[in-house]
């Protein structure tokens, strides 16, 4: 048997969708402009598939910020804090996010992805339970299974089977822990926090929330679900990324003074390279825009109604609730990649998401709006479906 060849069912999926036309698994944007449109080939595109979802990744000031870090420290730190010490910046960020989310403790990782991997795999150990939700993004499922620990995975938003599977384990529930996501990335559904926490107290455990899309979205101050619906003090660790709303790459814990510990224990922490100083300067920027301008979030919001309205209208099927996450459920794959594809041509890019990445066996053209978008362009999305519906 080869090294390759237990992918080849995969490889042969994939094939049929790269035969011809636009490959959704390789995609090439040739340009971007602005944060919100670009060009593939020869087709000018409205970004609707990034995730950015204050419109950040242009800022003048981030830019500017960036470039003068990138000047006078160089392009990269070359190693991991533990080795190579931390600089004074990656510091400055970590008391900054400290007093964003009103805790005592910040670590700042390199991704998103392994803030989840480093945090959950170091607390959820041989011996832990951990209840994950069955909808949970990639990361955490991976960081359960670094650790070794007993996974139980709950229904997907499903407070009433997350209790039962706590009572059924007993004394062993009250150093359970548990993860739940803020806005879940391919629905854009909430996860239903109020309820869990009530659990939580009740049968007790650890609760840590990833707020990867919902953090800068979501909340009066922008720290995500926990805020907006008032359960931040039953939260341990929230967890989250610089890739989306703070439009740069990295990724962050924050939680108790206990935590510090992790700096000590964590191996994708210990043993990966610090952020390079321009993404740590960038995000700053784009922290300080997050904190004194809510009204991103509300044209954000205003954004993300007027999608979601327009596209039920046409009769299409969409995610359970109003989000910067707009997803379209389509048919088939096949019916998939051709809309996909369609939507490029008439000027629109979207995320073409296929099983297992979307839940439950579905096809979506997930679309994600940000505050940069004006209407004419959320009409462009909505007119591009139109078409396609016709």
């Amino acid at each position: 048997m080869g090294l390759y060849d237990k992918f080849s069912r995969l490889a042969n999926d994939r094939g049929q969708f790269q035969s011809s036309g636009l490959n959704p698994f390789g995609t090439c944007i040739d340009e971007i402009y602005s944060a919100t449109e670009g060009r593939i080939g020869n087709q000018k595109i409205v970004l609707a598939g990034t995730n950015n979802y204050l419109g950040l990744t242009f800022d003048a000031q981030a830019i500017a910020d960036g470039q003068a870090a990138l000047a006078a420290q160089g392009t990269g730190t070359t190693g991991s804090r533990m080795a190579n010490g931390s600089y004074s910046a990656h510091l400055m960020l970590e008391q900054e996010l400290t007093a964003f989310f009103d805790r005592p403790t910040a670590i700042v990782f390199p991704t998103g992805y392994t803030a989840n991997l480093g945090v959950i795999s170091t607390l959820a150990g041989p011996g832990s339970v951990v209840l994950i939700d069955a909808d949970s993004h990639a990361s955490i499922y991976d960081a359960c299974a670094l650790g070794g620990a007993e996974i139980i995975r709950f229904r997907h938003n499903d407070a009433k089977d997350l209790e039962r599977r706590m009572v059924r384990l007993g004394e062993r529930a009250r150093e359970a822990i548990i993860i739940v996501e803020g806005i879940y990335s391919m629905l854009g559904d909430v996860a239903p926090l109020v309820d869990i926490v009530d659990i939580k107290r009740r049968l007790g455990g650890y609760l840590l929330v990833d707020e990867a899309h919902s953090f800068g979205v979501m909340g009066a101050n922008g720290r995500g679900l926990a805020e907006a619906l008032g359960v931040e003090q039953d939260v341990d660790i929230v967890l989250g990324t610089f890739s989306k709303s703070l439009a740069s790459i990295g990724g962050f814990a924050v939680g108790s003074k206990a935590m510090e510990v992790l700096r000590y224990s964590s191996r994708p922490y210990i043993f990966t390279a610090s952020p390079s100083p321009s993404s740590i300067a960038s995000v700053r920027s784009s922290l300080k825009m997050i904190a004194q301008h809510p009204e991103l979030r509300e044209k954000l919001w205003s954004n993300a109604h007027r999608l979601y309205q327009g596209l039920a209208k046409l009769g299409y099927e969409l995610g359970p609730r109003i989000s910067p996450v707009v997803p379209v459920m389509i048919g088939s794959k096949e019916d998939g990649l051709r809309f996909w594809r369609d939507l490029i041509a008439k000027g629109v890019y979207v995320n073409l998401v296929l099983p297992p990445a979307a839940p439950a066996g579905m096809t979506l053209l997930r679309c994600s709006v940000n505050a940069a978008h004006s209407e004419e362009q959320i009409d462009t999305i909505i007119q591009a479906f139109a078409a396609l519906k016709k």
